[in-house]
């Protein structure tokens, strides 16, 4: 039976609370409770909800109640050693929006987000979402296969891997230098270096472990609730190339190139990525 566990976390004037889903209790940011326009962020890799800042800014202003979740392992949430599979980490989820009695949202998924998106539309057949966004999302696979030349390449996810083992600062400041194509200030570059390490390293780990391990074929297939894909030409994270496969194997998607976005669209074209998006939910 999962539950709410209600606690104030003040800062921005925002509120947080936990929901325990078998066991583990994952952190939930609820801006604007009382508004029926509901879009569910989910962050990608190794960040937490507050990569979403710049959304949470104005979206709930303008009429929505915007849901934030880390992901277990990382941000507020509990950081078990196990459970970083596709199949658990949408598990997560399902449980928050039973929880919540969650019903006709907007499901937004960022990179590995992105992924735990595809993988709940298709294990848990798009429970009460009735619109999807895909944002340079890690899928159908993240890494090149045998049968699919696509995606980066199984070394760099192993040197990643090795990467946090080893030096995990090292790793993240790598990773940070080539997310956004947009110059950040030294300032925001050391915000989103300190995001990374409210991971735990464990967590950092096994998602990277999972990019090798798990595919989105058949997931996204299952998709059948309109979805946006939006994605940085230049991206150096999840290749732009993976953009145009989910626009071909997802019906009734649609697909928007950011043409001066890097991984981070949501902040490289932050003004163009609102009202995109609030365009899309409003359709």
């Amino acid at each position: 039976m999962n539950s709410i566990k209600m606690k104030s976390f003040y800062g921005s004037g925002t509120m947080g609370y936990y929901v325990d889903v078998n066991g583990v209790n994952i952190y939930v940011e609820d801006l604007n409770p009382q508004s029926k326009k509901v879009i569910v962020f989910l962050h990608g890799w190794p960040g937490n909800h507050n990569l979403f800042e710049y959304q949470f800014d104005k979206l709930p202003a303008m009429g929505y109640r915007c849901i934030g979740i880390d992901t277990r392992g990382f941000g507020k949430s509990d950081k078990p050693f196990c459970g970083y599979d596709y199949n658990t980490l949408s598990d997560d989820v399902r449980g928050v929006v039973e929880t919540l009695g969650l019903r006709d949202f907007t499901l937004a998924g960022h990179s590995t987000g992105g992924a735990i998106a595809v993988r709940y539309m298709g294990r848990h057949k798009g429970y009460g979402v009735n619109k999807l966004v895909l944002i340079a999302a890690a899928a159908p696979s993240l890494i090149k296969r045998p049968n699919f030349p696509y995606g980066i390449d199984e070394k760099t996810v192993l040197e990643m891997i090795e990467g946090t083992y080893n030096d995990r600062p090292q790793m993240l400041k790598n990773f940070g230098d080539r997310f956004f194509f947009q110059h950040t200030s030294q300032a925001f570059s050391e915000w989103f270096f300190h995001l990374g390490l409210q991971a735990a390293g464990w967590a950092t780990a096994a998602i990277a472990k999972t990019w090798i391990n798990e595919v989105l074929f058949a997931d996204m297939q299952a998709i059948q609730v309109p979805t946006l894909i939006i994605h940085g030409i230049h991206d150096k994270v999840v290749p732009f190339k993976l953009a145009e496969i989910q626009h071909s194997m997802i019906r009734n998607s649609m697909l928007v190139p950011f043409k001066f976005s890097g991984h981070g669209s949501f902040y490289d074209q932050k003004d163009e990525f609102n009202c995109l998006l609030i365009k899309f939910t409003e359709k």
